[in-house]
């Protein structure tokens, strides 16, 4: 990576407060030292034309990358999540940890590309193919943080614990002993996984009880003390018969539960929960809680649609993540997820509040402050203190001057996706230079060895 840049100056800056013009960010350690409006630049300052702070992508499973594109056809009788899953179980068993870094670093790298600067991967492939626990308990999340180092994008780590097969105890199947611990041995994983991020600059550990399925109530309740201050993410609700299977086992859905028996907060994000009554909706809003959605993987699978405007009506939190990285683009998603909300209204421009406001501006600001409550990583935003994770909008991709300041979002998020994307700069170094990620041939040359190779044993 190149060496931080003392300053950087942009034609315009979306700041806490709003759009700026001419704009100086001065960074110190990976933060933003100074911010100054009104000014010209100086001789030889790195400029850009729009300058934006970094979003977070709150839910990935890296390694999931490397078989984008390669479950487009149809089975036998009803495809769905389920049969979906199968084909990734038997992806995943040939999977070595040479193979988990080398498709992790091209995923990190490819959402820094589109405008993500930090990931919460969602980590959940810890032994090895026989379900034997590695010589190193973590080598695995020795090999996320290692393509996280080799790409520079933030990481929050979530080592997730899978104990059971499904709701009640039912046994794990064989796709998933890859996945399976019990708590003493988690406990173990855990501190593994902070020794194995320690080297990286402002990581962040977390914890992830992978569902309510995977997860008893002893269990839940004997590890969530692990996670300390750090954030706590849970699948829950994806699928109607996720929902139809917990009201067999408990009496009641999958977030009424959790709502009523963990008592959600802040710290807390609930991947996809996709399928909400009503009440649920109010009730998960008001806790605090984080919705991680991640609208192109739900519609890949077709999960359903989850009810944003009634729950950012309700002053709920969200943001958006990449799920299995079929498409990696952060315009992309929030795109999907306003198109998805348009179909199920029959209207367009859902998601923007009040009357006349931006789509753009409110989803862009919704997934920057939802993801980074959902990461735990500090608050977003170009502003002294916070981190200098800045993205640089192409000049060209831009609307003209005479459109109103919003517009340059709408057109990044509906018209222009990553193209739009010109440089990224992670704690101010550079890491991506006119759209491309300044180690993205070798890193894609290592991913396209190791996917060959699975796809060939």
């Amino acid at each position: 990576m190149s060496a931080a840049p003392d300053s950087l100056w942009f034609e315009r800056a979306l700041l806490p407060d709003g759009w700026a013009d001419r704009v100086r960010l001065t960074v110190r350690e990976g933060r933003i030292a100074t911010v100054s409006e009104g000014v010209d630049p100086f001789p030889g300052e790195t400029r850009g034309a729009v300058g934006l702070a970094g979003l977070s992508n709150l839910h990935s499973h890296a390694f999931q990358r490397g078989m984008a594109g390669l479950t487009e056809y149809r089975g036998a009788g009803r495809d769905d999540f389920w049969s979906w899953r199968e084909l990734m179980y038997r992806f995943l068993d040939r999977m070595t940890p040479e193979d988990v870094e080398a498709i992790s670093a091209l995923a990190f790298a490819e959402m820094l590309e589109s405008g993500f600067t930090r990931v919460g991967e969602f980590h959940y492939l810890h032994h090895d193919p026989q379900g034997r626990p590695y010589a190193a308990l973590g080598e695995m999340t020795q090999r996320i943080a290692a393509a996280a180092g080799a790409s520079g994008i933030g990481l929050t780590l979530l080592p997730v614990y899978y104990r059971q097969g499904g709701f009640g105890g039912a046994p794990a199947a064989p796709g998933q002993r890859r996945f399976l611990n019990d708590p003493d041995r988690f406990a173990r994983l855990v501190e593994a996984s902070r020794a194995a991020i320690a080297p990286l600059p402002d990581a962040g550990l977390g914890l992830a009880p992978h569902s309510l399925r995977a997860v008893s109530p002893r269990d839940l309740a004997e590890i969530l003390p692990l996670a300390g201050a750090g954030a706590v993410h849970i699948h829950a609700a994806e699928q109607v018969k996720e929902v139809e299977d917990c009201l067999a086992w408990s009496g009641r859905r999958p977030v009424e539960w959790l709502l009523d028996e963990v008592g959600l907060d802040a710290r807390w994000c609930l991947i996809h929960a996709t399928h909400l009554t009503a009440q649920e909706t109010r009730r998960l809003a008001a806790s605090g809680a984080a919705a991680g959605l991640c609208p192109i993987t739900e519609a890949n699978l077709g999960d359903g649609v989850f009810p944003a405007r009634a729950f950012l009506d309700h002053g709920g939190v969200m943001g958006v993540g990449t799920d299995s990285n079929i498409a990696i683009d952060a315009a992309q998603e929030l795109r999907q997820l306003e198109y998805a909300q348009r179909l199920a209204w029959k209207a367009r421009n859902v998601l923007a509040e009040p009357q006349g406001a931006s789509t753009g501006r409110r989803l862009f600001e919704a997934a920057l402050h939802g993801g980074a409550q959902a990461l735990a990583c500090g608050p977003a935003g170009l502003a002294p203190g916070r981190a200098a994770d800045i993205v640089c909008l192409h000049e060209e991709e831009s609307p003209p001057r005479g459109a109103r300041p919003d517009a340059v979002l709408d057109h990044w998020l509906f018209a222009a996706g990553r193209t739009a994307v010109d440089r990224v700069w992670r704690r101010g170094s550079l890491v991506v230079e006119d759209g491309r990620h300044r180690r993205r041939t070798e890193l894609s040359e290592a991913f396209r060895a190791s996917v060959t190779r699975l796809l060939a044993s």
